[in-house]
């Protein structure tokens, strides 16, 4: 099988990728990074989803705190246009250039990200404009692509779909949402807080998709 990096937190959106790397015929190279996540349980699920799921997990060290800095995560806030407090700057451009360089060097010609635009499109490194933008910049700056050794493809099979639909997708590919992490301010035990936006959209995707939710929460 064809090798592919997918870019995976252990959440809910880069596991459902995951799995349909697997069923769209390609060996998946699970890619982390450890960028200054407010918390350490998102990269422990990453490990534990990965290893479940039967795919090689990298993780890469990169603080990117000292360009974006850090703010409260908001609770029970609504969820509207503008772009979030939880958006770090650039962020997945950085993520991407990281997936894009171990795609290379593994002689992968294709990139999976869990980009979502429908449920909340306030980041703007989330909407197709910028899938598109990056896929074209990959084709210009490797060498494999100027040479003619590769013509690189991001995937972003979650783009259009709702958080519901995301659900019933993955579980229909087996994907063990127990396993995954989404929360942005868990507890010293990991348990999802309930109330930050992440949860939120979660537990409604899991509702509107009738799927029991297995989340922990505190």
């Amino acid at each position: 099988m064809r090798p592919a990096v997918v870019l995976f937190s252990g959440g809910l959106d880069s596991s459902t990728c995951l799995a349909i790397a697997k069923e769209e015929g390609f060996a998946p190279h699970a890619l982390a990074v450890r960028y200054g996540q407010r918390h350490v349980h998102e990269l422990t699920a990453a490990g534990r989803v990965a290893a479940a799921m039967g795919a090689p997990l990298k993780i890469i060290d990169l603080d990117l705190r000292a360009i974006g800095g850090e703010l409260p995560v908001p609770k029970d806030a609504p969820i509207g246009p503008g772009i979030p407090v939880t958006y770090v700057p650039a962020r997945n451009t950085v993520l991407l250039a990281l997936a894009l360089a171990y795609a290379e060097v593994l002689g992968a010609q294709d990139l999976y990200i869990g980009v979502n635009a429908i449920d909340y499109s306030g980041y703007p490194d989330c909407r197709p404009a910028f899938v598109g933008a990056f896929e074209a910049l990959a084709n210009l700056a490797t060498a494999a692509a100027v040479e003619g050794r590769a013509r690189y493809t991001v995937h972003a099979p979650l783009l259009q779909l709702s958080k519901a639909e995301i659900i019933r997708r993955g579980a229909g590919l087996g994907v063990p949402y127990a396993l995954t992490h989404s929360c942005y301010d868990p507890d010293p035990e990991g348990r999802a807080c309930g109330r930050c936006d992440s949860c939120r959209l979660r537990r409604q995707g899991f509702a509107d998709a009738g799927v029991p939710d297995p989340t922990r929460y505190a």
